[in-house]
């Protein structure tokens, strides 16, 4: 959990950063301990939301639906909404931006919670404050909802500057924003060569994103006549979910433009000379995609509700009951989304629709203790619909969709995933039926 004095600290480097004198570093950071409650003190039902991706904006709107009279505040630094689902497509021209960007205001509006733009900077668990760039913000309950972190320690410990070499160069885009746009520039820009795409170890944002995106890579090439290849390294056996629908869209619609190679963990990345070494062998590109290992966002470790393994050792995800997703550590402090741990036997994918269906039962949980009753735990489950295009021209998709059952008796959680590997232009004219329904649930 962060403190009153790492609040000071953080100020304090923030204003060096500016390089400033002492005396107004500890002004500032004075001024930042002791900032105004930008609203005030709760009366027992204040709901702070921090994150305003698929999860976020779902528990704001169904904390309003559940009980008209829950304040819910959303913080977000991102002044729009792009979603990261559909992003894929984009990247192809299947959909314009308008289909992926949304504003934050009309929702706020519509469902009566209060929208803040804004950076979260600290949080205190003992007092229930959330500290943003502009002042405090007391709860009851706390949501965190947001999303993941980049982790390229693995690969290249504390060497920032191959971090920043390699994110910049490279960019995953993985996050929504510029980095996007960057990939979007630099996929129309290619003109030959080999373009290599990584897939991250470990658990990630959206498990079939990067084979999706390398149909849609290969897609934009096709079109283009470039003279290269999209070279796909992947560190499992083989490629999941929904392989065989990825593997017959690469032999059949993207013959001798995708090579795919499995076992290829990465070793060692080279950003300035441009190789990558993995355990199937190195790599030299012209241009990358480095998607790396991820972790759950920024706000869940200044909260320090960060699991750990038996040794003691972060895991790098929430550490959350998974049946109510109350954080194990502080029963007013809740999670959804990306940012959650594995647990009972169970990985929920980190996806859009997975966010969007835990949020729905986080915001009844907690509208149902706000009115003094209890849910029983598991009989409420999350669900999840993955739709991914593999053709643009046409446009055809394949999905995966996962109901899951809690074994009160075993304690278990078990998915029950139905996958339809037989690409179609009706499942790509569902894709597009799925996001509008999905985004009409969040904004609409």
């Amino acid at each position: 959990m962060v403190t009153r004095r790492d609040i000071l600290k953080s100020a304090g480097a923030g204003t060096l950063a500016l390089g400033l004198s002492s005396q107004p570093v500890f002004a500032a950071a004075e001024k930042a301990v002791k900032m105004e409650a930008l609203m005030p003190p709760p009366k027992g039902n204040r709901v702070v939301v921090c994150g305003g991706g698929w999860a976020g904006l779902t528990v704001a709107k169904y904390l309003r639906r559940e009980n008209p009279n829950i304040q819910v505040v959303l913080i977000e630094q991102r002044p729009n909404f792009f979603s990261c689902p559909i992003s894929n497509p984009w990247l192809a021209d299947l959909v314009n931006l308008d289909f992926i960007q949304y504003d934050y205001i009309q929702p706020a509006l519509k469902y009566g919670y209060t929208f803040m733009n804004d950076k979260v900077i600290a949080i205190e668990r003992d007092k229930k404050r959330v500290y943003t760039t502009r002042g405090y913000i007391e709860y009851n309950y706390l949501v965190l909802t947001p999303g993941i972190r980049y982790n390229y320690a693995p690969w290249f410990g504390d060497n920032k500057e191959l971090i920043r070499l390699t994110k910049m160069n490279y960019p995953p885009a993985y996050i929504p924003g510029s980095e996007h746009i960057a990939l979007k520039r630099k996929i129309n820009e290619f003109e030959e060569g080999d373009f290599v795409v990584t897939v991250p170890p470990g658990a990630y944002r959206c498990p079939p994103a990067p084979y999706e995106r390398v149909c849609m890579i290969a897609e934009v090439f096709k079109r283009n006549k470039v003279k290269g290849r999209v070279i796909l390294l992947e560190p499992k056996d083989d490629i999941a979910p929904k392989g065989p629908g990825f593997r017959a869209a690469y032999d059949q619609v993207y013959l001798g433009i995708v090579e795919v190679v499995t076992k290829a963990s990465i070793k060692e990345i080279d950003p300035v000379k441009k190789v990558i070494k993995t355990t199937a062998g190195d790599f030299k590109f012209t241009d990358a995609n480095i998607i790396p290992p991820q972790q759950a966002g920024e706000l869940v470790w200044m909260a320090d509700l960060i699991a750990k393994d038996k040794e003691g050792k972060p895991t790098g995800w929430a550490d959350q009951d998974p049946l109510t997703f109350q954080a194990k550590a502080d029963p007013h402090v809740f999670f959804a989304g990306d940012v959650i741990s594995p647990a009972l036997g169970v990985t929920y994918p980190k996806s859009g629709h997975q966010a969007n269906s835990q949020g729905k039962i986080v915001a009844k949980v907690i509208a149902s203790r706000i009115a003094g009753k209890e849910i029983k735990p598991g009989s409420l489950m999350p669900e999840n619909v993955c739709y991914s295009m593999v053709n643009g021209t046409p446009q055809e998709a394949i999905v995966i969709n996962v109901n899951y059952e809690y074994n009160e008796k075993e304690n278990k959680i078990t998915p029950r995933p139905r996958t339809t590997n037989d690409r179609s232009e009706a499942l790509a004219k569902a894709t597009y039926e799925w996001a509008r329904a999905m985004y009409r649930d969040m904004f609409s």
